[in-house]
């Protein structure tokens, strides 16, 4: 274990480094890295690359060997020997939403947090982790394995960034994921999207021109608008209808085109979207309501289907292990006569893809959709007496001062897709919540997470 000579000694270097710390991190919180249109050596579109820029510029400043992989990913690195130490955080980010007290690419520094989209999932934890490496080589702490941090670009949205990086790069002896919750994440659940889609009918009645809601898979909707079109006096009816409907976040508006209809939620990560209020579940129950005459029977499907327990999908289901399944509509689109309904879906450790496949059979079949993609991240289950669990655990017990009890996570992380990696936390009580307005990072957090961090990379390179 790591003596109390090195703790204090890592301790002091995170302190007297406060200032540079803060501020790299809040230029990197600057940048609005969510994925975009790709380019040349921009897989993941300008911003991405602008971000993975700056964590390889500031790792070069501190002495550490760097390597782009083509946008797609990169690392510093230092020390000597065959086997590898690994960190493995992300720079991409999900889109801000709305409701945010300040500027979400402002960085802005209120009462000692960081606010901003990214503090906390993943870049305040990544340069943490970043900083954390550089205490153990400028301090001279003795390593027998190299210590590697991996900037990805991809997490929020496909892991497309790992999978080429350990196409072309080793894989750690032992490896931890700085993107979860205290102490470490022994099981994650799979994490499964799939995408619904129907061919409607036309007609000149009552029905849905156009319907818009999600950004991501893994976020819960926040907002929600259809239009709706039809004779002057069904259009006249939709709208008294909807002007007495029960439900205050929706509102409608006639105009020229037709009625538009807005809904507005409240965003969770999709692994809990029991703590969300989902827009698109608001919309559809309003448009149910109004017995559209050819819309009707898909919208009542979507409207059951939308719950968070996917009863609707015919899909919920629990282990010991990781507990109950959760289904989030991540995506609903009406467009160009053709409806698509993106389902993110977290299930048990002990089920597969294909089992989720077999499950929602009956949906198809009674609601007339069929399933267009399915996209799946296969669940991790870490035995608790393998490493590098073990010894992650010995240094947060120590430095916790406390018993720590291992915990599963609805997320997805790095960790399910790279060999003997487990993920840890990143924050403490007060700190914002991942793909929430006003995320926020304390600065007291950003550091003792750099303390925390070099010592498990100390013990495990040691």
């Amino acid at each position: 274990m790591n003596s109390p000579d090195k703790a204090n000694r890592i301790a002091a270097w995170i302190e007297e480094h406060r200032d540079e710390m803060i501020a790299a991190l809040r230029e990197q919180l600057r940048i609005p890295s969510k994925e975009g249109p790709p380019s040349e050596g921009a897989p993941f579109g300008a911003e991405c690359r602008r971000a993975l820029d700056h964590a390889l510029a500031v790792a070069q400043s501190g002495g550490l060997r760097t390597r782009d992989l083509g946008g797609y990913a990169g690392h510093a690195e230092f020390g000597d020997g065959k086997e590898l130490v690994m960190a493995l955080g992300h720079l991409d980010v999900v889109p801000e939403g709305e409701g945010w007290k300040f500027d979400p690419y402002g960085a802005q520094i209120d009462d000692g947090y960081i606010y901003a989209r990214g503090a906390v999932d993943d870049k305040g934890p990544t340069y943490a982790a970043l900083f954390a490496a550089r205490a153990i080589k400028e301090l001279g702490l003795p390593i027998r394995r190299r210590v590697r941090v991996v900037f990805g670009c991809n997490e929020e949205s496909g892991f497309r960034c790992v999978k080429h990086y350990f196409e072309q790069e080793e894989a750690p002896t032992y490896g931890f994921a700085p993107d979860a919750e205290w102490p470490l994440i022994y099981a994650e659940k799979g994490v499964a999207n799939i995408t619904f889609s129907q061919r409607l009918e036309q007609g000149s009645v009552l029905r849905i021109a156009s319907l818009q809601s999600g950004e991501r898979p893994n976020i819960v909707p926040d907002r929600a608008v259809a239009v709706l079109v039809g004779s002057d006096t069904d259009l006249q009816v939709a709208a008294r209808k909807l002007a007495e409907y029960w439900d205050r976040n929706v509102t409608a508006s006639l105009r020229p085109d037709g009625i538009c209809v807005e809904a507005v939620g409240k965003a969770a990560h999709a692994s809990t979207p029991f703590l969300g209020d989902s827009a698109a579940t608001r919309i559809l129950r309003a448009l149910h309501s109004l017995e559209l005459p050819n819309d009707g029977p898909w919208v009542e499907a979507l409207f059951r289907a939308s719950d968070p327990a996917g009863t609707g999908l015919g899909i919920h289901g629990r282990d010991e292990i990781v507990g109950d399944l959760t289904s989030n509509l991540g995506i609903l689109r009406l467009q160009d006569g053709v409806v698509t309904a993106l389902f993110n879906i977290r299930y048990p450790v002990e089920w597969s893809g294909d089992s989720l496949i077999e499950r929602v059979s009956h949906f198809v079949q009674a609601s007339g959709f069929q399933v267009e993609t399915l996209t799946d991240s296969k669940p991790l289950h870490m035995p608790l007496d393998r490493e590098p669990v073990r010894s992650i655990l010995a240094v947060l017990e120590e430095e916790f001062g406390e018993p720590q009890t291992p915990k599963t996570l609805g997320g997805g992380t790095y960790a399910r897709a790279v060999p003997n990696t487990v993920a840890v936390g990143t924050h403490w009580p007060g700190d914002g919540v991942a793909h929430e307005p006003n995320e926020r990072y304390a600065i007291s957090s950003y550091l003792r997470a750099a303390k925390v961090y070099a010592r498990i990379l100390l013990q495990l390179a040691g």
